[in-house]
């Protein structure tokens, strides 16, 4: 029986540790634009789809990111643990607007955060808001946004 137990706990941690590392990909989708820039999105609402985000992606294609909601404008701040791909970082306001954007270094804690109280953060594959001419300021439409 102690034998059992023990295998039955040592699979059971495996498991948990294995789904640990999978990437997040079923979540909710949505189209957010940019101009005449269209974003593929998905979109993280719960503090466990937070907490993974992009999280264990070797590969992420360039006009698809993901969008975290939170229930009420705070400080955010993102950092890039068990992220393998670089990332910017785009602080959103509710109308669209985006307050400030951080390009994020893979597999570091390093903390990157708004510069005023958002609910949304944009992540993209790195160099894409600079390659479409964004910046602080730009202003992005979408549903989750009061435009």
């Amino acid at each position: 029986m102690k034998i059992f137990a023990s295998l039955f706990f040592a699979l059971l941690f495996t498991g948990h540790a294995m789904a640990q590392e999978t990437p997040q990909t079923q979540l909710p989708r949505t189209t957010l634009s940019a101009g005449i820039h269209q974003m593929d999105i998905q979109v993280a609402l719960t503090p466990e789809q937070h907490q993974i985000g992009l999280m264990y992606r070797s590969e992420m294609p360039q006009n698809e990111g993901m969008l975290f909601v939170f229930q009420a404008p705070s400080k955010q701040c993102f950092w890039m643990k068990n992220t393998i791909l670089p990332l910017t970082a785009a602080f959103i306001a509710d109308d669209g607007s985006i307050v400030n954007l951080e390009d994020m270094k893979p597999q570091t804690t390093d903390s990157h955060c708004s510069l005023k109280p958002v609910r949304y953060v944009l992540e993209m594959n790195q160099g894409w808001f600079a390659k479409k001419g964004l910046k602080a300021g730009s202003k992005l439409a979408g549903r989750p946004f009061t435009n």
